[in-house]
């Protein structure tokens, strides 16, 4: 199988790196020559131009840049053709360390301790043991099954939510509808990695915080979302904030990003932000592994990591 050219279709940010990257094996182009380019073979994406890769008559398959693959499906022209959603080692650990990170964070206080820095307050609160305090993750993905891992091991209680039934040494798992309740109602901390599909969309709302566990060894529930940020509703989150139904969140993804200026999430006591920075693609690590697929691809050999249209993830 002869090999063709990468359609590297990005928006949001400089492709140079990329493009220098996979021109180590193949010839890379930023347009096709044309809306029906027969010369290009794959395209590698983030937030391509709508309409851009449907009339590409040799596209073979199209692999997504961030873990994320709903920019991918937002294109009124989708071609139908394999869709590759990133899987990475260190996309992985950059995810992991982000959940460790904010979960220990708000396990040992670190808001409080940051407001009673600038007032020069010397007072240490009664502290939990890891054992006494439980997370909850949704979604048990690659992401979720290694964050909730690291979690095990350092003592938390943990959880896991998804769409369909998964099971997990260590884990407590829910599933579906019927398991939603119940594994929020088992919640002190709540971590979202979902994927972002029409089902999963606006899922985090008031009424689902509403049944996050209070009575607990923080003294409220805590909402991380490393996920998508259409996942959650910010209004709703900022309702759950200031009636008491949260007791403080970490976010990385909000619904409209760049977070505006004017969001009172910014500025929140109880709330820490990021600016979608949890687990970044990066293209040293990532290009190599899509070299491989589509050398793969072309000897015969099945692609790893395919998207299930149908689920959107």
């Amino acid at each position: 199988m002869e090999k063709g050219k990468i359609l590297l279709a990005v928006t949001g940010f400089h492709p140079q790196r990329w493009r220098e990257l996979l021109s180590a094996e193949r010839e890379v182009v930023l347009e096709p020559d044309g809306a029906s380019d027969p010369s290009i073979t794959y395209a590698v994406v983030w937030k391509q131009k709508p309409n851009l890769l449907k009339s590409l008559p040799n596209l073979r398959a199209i692999f997504s840049i961030g873990a994320g693959v709903d920019h991918i499906f937002a294109d009124p022209g989708l071609p139908d053709v394999p869709i590759v959603k990133v899987v990475a080692d260190n996309l992985t650990q950059y995810m992991t360390e982000y959940v460790v990170w904010r979960v220990l964070d708000h396990h040992r206080q670190g808001m409080l301790y940051r407001a009673q820095q600038p007032k020069k307050i010397w007072h240490e609160p009664p502290q939990r043991p890891a054992g006494d305090i439980s997370v909850g993750i949704m979604g048990l993905g690659n992401l979720g099954r290694a964050a909730a891992s690291v979690l095990l091991s350092l003592g938390f209680a943990v959880n896991g939510w998804s769409r369909n039934d998964k099971t997990m040494k260590g884990v407590s798992t829910y599933a579906g509808e019927a398991g939603l309740i119940p594994f929020l109602n088992a919640t002190d901390i709540l971590v979202v990695l979902l994927p972002l599909t029409p089902d999963t969309q606006g899922i985090i709302n008031h009424g689902v915080l509403k049944e996050l566990r209070k009575r607990n060894g923080l003294g409220g529930s805590v909402l991380i979302n490393a996920g998508r940020g259409r996942l959650q509703k910010d209004a709703d989150v900022l309702r759950a904030l200031d009636d008491g139904t949260l007791k403080e969140a970490s976010l990385d993804v909000f619904e409209v990003e760049p977070l505006p200026k004017t969001s009172p999430l910014w500025s929140h006591p109880k709330v820490f932000v990021t600016p979608h920075a949890a687990a970044t693609s990066d293209p040293v690590h990532l290009a190599p592994i899509m070299l491989r697929q589509m050398d793969a691809f072309e000897r015969g050999e099945k692609l790893d990591n395919l998207v299930d249209r149908k689920a959107g993830y």
